[in-house]
């Protein structure tokens, strides 16, 4: 198949990209390699073997020019930060991808698939379980209890305490710009997929880890930030308590989900969670990347947190799993291959700090009110 992958050139698309090429496949690479992922004096990683384009997918003759003779489309051109740029994140996520469909019915083109990178974010919060009500999804929780230190989740009806569940596909709850774009993404690509007879399927990654996820963007990703803290002799920030649950998956878990789902027309008009299936609290996530540098220190709880952030999300992945596809690699494995990879360089530039700040300045970054009551 002649395959165009968008976002080629970043983290997902270039093993995207990779592993198409070794199957066999002719690949197209549309990336508009725009900072603080790709900064201007950085070579950016092309797969030998991929025609590059330059390119922006809010413009319509770079869609043009990219699906040229096409069969299938990886759709990971995105805007994800912690940023206030609301019409960013919908411009380039949802305008951007609106504009693959009028493109591919406007020129009649034969897509045989679209696969379309959504995000385990339009779950929010995800499911809870209340002893005395049962299953719910909660809310966003409120400014006034997280400056207070009440980091978790209370039953939106008793007040009492909840379990946090792992989340299937049914149900969605976005909570956040980001979360909000990438819903209104997947469900543009399904059901114009659906109407103009484009296979489509949406795939909601989980926190995805491994070699080539850019250290210049400092403002989400825990196995980034917390190494490049260790990277520069610092102790890793935990926001909130450290108790947050997280799931995590290996870039070649990842990729080999979205290979899989290019084949499996049972697939079509489905979103699937692609996670690791197993809860991990983001302090043991700090601890695993000491461990892989061999330091000797502990994360440091400041008692700020990001407005926005869930509390605890893990996917359920029994969907995908029914397809044939099962997680193999740990977080443990993850860190180990980012560390090795970002040893590789030279210099690797310390931009956690001017993250923070920007994100303090904007309020996206807050402190508790009180300490006491963390």
């Amino acid at each position: 198949m002649r395959v165009l992958v968008t976002g080629g050139a970043g983290f997902i698309g270039s093993h995207t990209a990779e592993a198409l090429l070794a199957s066999g496949h002719a690949v197209r690479i549309l990336d508009g390699l725009m900072p603080p992922v790709h900064p201007r004096r950085v070579k950016p990683w092309i797969p030998p073997g991929a025609q590059f384009l330059r390119g922006d997918v809010r413009k319509r003759r770079d869609w043009e020019a990219a699906l040229e003779g096409v069969d299938a489309v990886y759709h990971f051109a995105a805007y994800q930060d912690y940023l206030l740029d609301f019409g960013t994140f919908f411009h380039v996520n949802v305008v951007g991808t609106a504009l693959l469909y009028e493109v591919a019915v406007r020129r009649r083109l034969p897509l045989r698939k679209v696969v379309v990178a959504s995000s385990q974010a339009v779950y929010g919060e995800g499911r809870y379980r209340c002893a005395e009500h049962g299953a719910c999804f909660p809310d966003i929780r409120s400014r006034a209890r997280l400056d207070r230190g009440e980091w978790e989740v209370p039953c939106p009806q008793c007040g009492g305490a909840m379990v946090s569940e792992p989340t299937d596909e049914t149900f969605v709850n976005p909570q956040n710009q980001y979360a909000l774009s990438k819903h209104a993404q997947e469900s543009l690509a399904l059901r114009l997929g659906h109407q103009y007879e484009i296979p489509t399927v949406a795939l909601r990654y989980s926190i995805v880890q491994g070699p080539r996820q850019s250290f210049y963007n400092a403002y989400s990703g825990a196995c980034r930030i917390f190494c490049l803290a260790v990277h520069h002799g610092r102790r890793p920030v935990v926001y909130e308590d450290g108790r947050q649950v997280r799931d995590f998956v290996n870039i070649r878990d990842a990729v080999r989900a979205g290979l899989l789902v290019l084949d499996r027309p049972e697939a079509d008009g489905q979103a699937f969670n692609v996670g690791g299936g197993v809860p991990y609290t983001i302090m043991d996530f700090a601890h695993t990347v000491i461990k892989a540098f061999g330091a000797d220190m502990e994360p440091e709880v400041t008692g700020e947190y990001r407005f926005g952030d869930t509390r605890h999300i893990c996917s359920d992945i029994r969907r995908l799993r029914a397809l044939g596809w099962e997680p193999t690699e740990s977080p443990e494995q993850s860190v180990a291959e980012y560390v090795a990879w970002l040893r590789t360089f030279p210099r690797v530039p310390d931009v956690l700090a001017q993250a923070a700040r920007r994100m303090r300045r904007t309020a996206v970054l807050r402190r508790v009110a009180d300490r006491s009551t963390a």
